[in-house]
């Protein structure tokens, strides 16, 4: 009988027991809360977890802000800005999971490494077409307009790693030129340190090995993001741009340089793919893979 006791008063706990919260950070060219972005993102996932606490992260006073910070405040700043933002949110204490969509991948992956420890326990992070190992290449820029698009492009193609390019232009940060390695490690302000390309910061591997689970999204036929690859944290071999390395045959995995060799090894890392553009995807995908998995 204590036994039976025992178990119903688990299984009430269990039945009871509030939802994680979730923390959403946007990508490049949208922003927090519009009802026709990552606002009906938002409601989607309240729906489908009854009581669930989302926040979705705006980087700045106002939407126009967040949008603008996407473009032109500093991955660091932003990082730092956030880390403070979740500290003081009492809903956040006991843990919460976090999704990245795009660029806020790799800048939520940050948080978890440069913060993890002064914040509630970050179970579970899903990112969706994030660019864990940059970019080279820039196909289409999405919301920007052409005439911009083509002046991002110039910028990274010929000045991606110059300080005031680096200081003011977000996706400079994580910039990942395959025939200058030497220059990238140097001078990436965010993405090579986050990545511990130039040192080892065992805090950044004892955070990100603190998840449950690591969830990387890749999307097939992907049209923005490049390369694809850089999703699932693969990328161009060393000296050249055609062939790509998986993580598994890259030296930041067989060096474990962040712990991700330590966590595929014990189940940690999730691989997962979908046939379409970047981000897109159903809500019936959603709710199986991920929603069912590591959310509830």
């Amino acid at each position: 009988m204590k036994w039976l006791g025992l178990t119903l008063i688990l299984l009430f706990n269990y039945i009871s027991a509030e939802p994680n919260p979730i923390v959403l950070w946007h990508g490049m060219g949208d922003t927090c809360c519009l009802a026709y972005s990552l606002g009906l993102f938002k409601s989607f996932l309240e729906r489908q977890i009854p009581g669930v606490y989302v926040l979705s992260l705006r980087i700045g006073n106002s939407t126009v802000e967040d949008l603008e910070n996407g473009y032109f405040m500093s991955p660091n700043k932003q990082v730092e800005y956030v880390c403070e933002e979740l500290a003081k949110d009492p809903k956040l204490k006991n843990g919460f999971n976090g999704i990245g969509f795009s660029q806020g991948s790799q800048f939520l992956r940050a948080v978890v490494q440069r913060c993890g420890h002064k914040l509630g326990p970050i179970k579970n992070l899903i990112t969706l077409g994030g660019q864990h190992q940059g970019v080279y290449g820039l196909p289409h820029c999405f919301a920007l307009q052409h005439e911009s698009c083509d002046y991002v492009r110039k910028l990274l193609n010929y000045a991606a790693y110059y300080s005031w390019v680096q200081k003011s232009l977000v996706q400079a940060t994580y910039w990942h030129d395959p025939l200058d390695e030497a220059t990238y490690k140097k001078s990436s302000e965010f993405l090579a340190d986050i990545n511990n390309e130039m040192k080892i910061n065992q805090t950044y591997i004892d955070n990100l090995n603190n998840l449950e689970h690591f969830v990387m999204v890749k999307f097939d036929g992907d049209s923005i993001v490049q390369p694809r690859e850089t999703e699932w944290f693969g990328f161009y071999a060393p000296g050249q741009a055609k062939k790509l390395l998986t993580l598994q045959q890259s030296a930041i995995y067989k060096q474990d340089r962040l712990g991700l060799k330590k966590m595929d090894e014990a189940g940690k890392l999730v691989f997962l793919s979908q046939p379409g553009d970047h981000l897109r995807f159903t809500e019936e995908w959603f709710i199986e893979s991920i929603i069912k998995p590591y959310l509830i």
